[in-house]
């Protein structure tokens, strides 16, 4: 997620050059054929083009006003796996005692189930933020070549590194296989949480309103692993999305074709007083639908890049950082070496990963 207090002026242009030409081409062909070559008929009556305009307007508010939503909605459920992993690591902690055991088991013994158990719950995090980096067939972003250089700038971790290189030292060989076998994989590490969780409890290592606890945990996780998944793996409508970048473009390509004759009206006017600024001010009309152009195209552009959360945009959620972020603090919750506790994903740009 973009961290600057706000984006440069550079930014944006550098971001949308390709579409700036583009719409000051469309604007230089008809202004050339109306002033040059006397073409006069190719104009438009305003009215329908400003009809069509306010449309356009209202469905990029409305695509935008999803998009938000559906950024708020997955920054609330990865803020909710911060607090329930944080949450686990301390109930994992402080019930896994030797209280009501059957054989009571070393304190190296313990402090080795919950490391275990707090492993395997950052490996579900592993998993979680590679699933969510995945590609799907209706995702854009890297179809456009700004996009695709913001991506190759920014370096995310899941596209650099493969799940079973992060999850390597998180589980056992055993259940490495276990997980990599399953289609999806984090919720198979849950399952492994919940089968240990039931062991420990038969030697009486967890009490049984303890073991109800740990479960309630457990279930809180698949819960939150699903709203994640529901948001990656359900679109913005696709009709919805066909139908804004159809619209946008009928309105952009008619737009000349209204605003040139308003100018050229202008510059009639103006000829009498002032005839050097009358005869050229026609040509006024292109930076003028550029800037139309520009702006119209532009918010259509943000909400379509928005619109899927995980994907690695520079204001999507970023699940690598936050993952990072909790993995620190549930290792030092446990107490481990600083020496082997990773550092904080860093910045790119102002842009966190």
């Amino acid at each position: 997620m973009f961290t600057k207090k706000r984006y440069s002026a550079k930014d944006m242009m550098l971001w949308t050059r390709k579409e700036t030409f583009l719409f000051f081409i469309i604007s230089l062909i008809p202004t050339v054929l109306y002033a040059v070559f006397d073409l006069v008929w190719l104009q438009l009556p305003w009215l329908p083009i400003a009809l069509i305009g306010t449309a356009v307007a209202f469905l990029i508010g409305f695509r935008n006003n999803v998009t938000y939503d559906r950024i708020w909605e997955a920054r609330k459920i990865w803020g909710g796996i911060v607090n329930v992993s944080r949450t686990w690591t301390m109930m994992v902690k402080d019930m896994l005692t030797n209280e009501h055991a059957k054989e009571p088991a070393s304190q190296d013994e313990l402090k080795s189930f919950i490391k275990m158990l707090v492993h395997r719950h950052i490996a579900w995090l592993t998993a979680l933020r590679h699933a969510m980096r995945q590609s799907r067939s209706w995702e854009e972003f890297l179809d456009h070549r700004t996009n695709r250089e913001w991506a190759d700038m920014m370096h995310i971790p899941e596209r650099e590194s493969t799940l079973e290189d992060d999850l390597k030292p998180l589980l056992s060989g055993e259940e490495h296989q276990y997980v990599l076998s399953k289609t999806n994989k984090a919720a198979a590490i849950l399952s492994l949480q919940s089968k240990q969780l039931r062991s420990l409890k038969e030697r009486g290592m967890i009490w049984e309103f303890s073991f109800l606890e740990l479960e309630g945990i457990l279930k809180e996780l698949f819960d939150l692993q699903g709203r994640s998944e529901r948001i990656k793996n359900f679109p913005y409508p696709r009709q919805y999305a066909t139908l804004n970048n159809s619209f946008l473009w009928i309105f952009l390509l008619m737009l000349p074709f209204g605003v040139i004759p308003e100018f050229a009206g202008i510059g009639e006017k103006l000829v009498a007083g002032s005839p050097v600024i009358g005869s050229f001010f026609t040509w006024i009309a292109i930076p003028f639908n550029v800037i139309v152009s520009w702006v119209f195209h532009t918010m259509e552009r943000i909400g379509r890049v928005g619109e899927n959360p995980f994907e690695g945009s520079a204001n999507d959620i970023p699940i690598s950082t936050m993952a990072r972020a909790i993995e620190i603090d549930l290792r030092e919750m446990i107490d481990e070496d600083k020496e082997s506790i990773p550092g904080p994903v860093p910045m790119v740009y102002g842009v966190q990963m």
